[in-house]
């Protein structure tokens, strides 16, 4: 008895000599895809908990220059500007300094400039001379 017919290379000839082997598969494989997700979340996370913090930096500032919350932002990022800081950064300070803790004397220098430049929309006094 013969066995089965083969090619010139030995190859069994049949049904599986046919038979294509399915294409990869695009989707990434399930634990990366996982650690990927893991990792977008926990940028998410950072990014709202940043966006707290920088919104609630610009309440400071709306309060002690008694203006409104885009001129508070105007005032950040000039600070920033003026002390090559990020946001984030001069955000925590000032949320910082409203707890007690201690103003760097950069960003206080810069806060102090950038309220003066932009004035504000009390009754026009600097808010740090306004009694």
């Amino acid at each position: 008895m013969r066995g089965p017919p083969q090619t010139p290379a030995g190859n069994v000839h049949g049904l599986l000599t046919y038979a294509r082997p399915a294409p990869p598969d695009p989707r990434p494989a399930p634990d990366a895809e996982v650690r990927r997700l893991e990792t977008e979340v926990a940028h998410l996370h950072e990014a709202v908990a940043s966006h707290a913090v920088v919104d609630q930096a610009i309440g400071v500032v709306v309060a002690l220059a008694k203006t409104t919350p885009a001129r508070g932002f105007e005032v950040l990022r000039e600070i920033c500007r003026h002390t090559d800081a990020e946001l984030r950064a001069v955000a925590a300070h000032l949320i910082g300094w409203t707890q007690g803790e201690p103003l760097p004397a950069e960003v206080a220098r810069a806060l102090d400039t950038a309220v003066e430049r932009l004035g504000s929309d009390g009754d026009g006094t600097p808010p740090h001379t306004a009694g």
